[in-house]
């Protein structure tokens, strides 16, 4: 039996976006309420009923999102342009290492404006 779990994490942060036109309300300093949903797909484990623990999902996604909670994006390294699509190969290029069953991360920078990535 194959599924795949959601499990969603959020943070608050403030980026720009410098390569936009000056005049682009995205040009100036602004923040997020962000979501983000890990997708995570596999065979379920017929012992263990489930395709992984999210608590140990947990311990794999929050150091990384204490990086980027309550900072300005911008001053993290490989976020220098803060995009939602940046943002989410920054989380899947240190998630999907250790994490081989992850098939999407979601980023959510409002309720109705989000991007998904599902890797190279």
């Amino acid at each position: 039996m194959k599924a795949e779990l959601v499990k969603t994490f959020r943070f608050e942060a403030a980026h720009s976006l410098p390569r936009v036109p000056e005049g682009h309300k995205c040009h100036r300093v602004h923040g997020h309420n962000y979501r983000i949903d890990i997708h995570i797909a596999g065979e379920v484990d017929a012992e263990a009923g489930w395709v992984m623990d999210f608590g140990e999902l947990n311990r794999i996604v929050e150091p990384l999102l204490d990086e980027l909670d309550h900072r300005y994006l911008n001053d993290i390294e490989g976020l220098e342009n803060a995009t939602s699509e940046l943002l989410a190969k920054w989380l899947w290029d240190r998630i999907s290492p250790k994490l081989p069953q992850l098939s999407a991360i979601g980023v959510w920078e409002s309720d109705t404006s989000r991007c998904v990535y599902r890797g190279q």
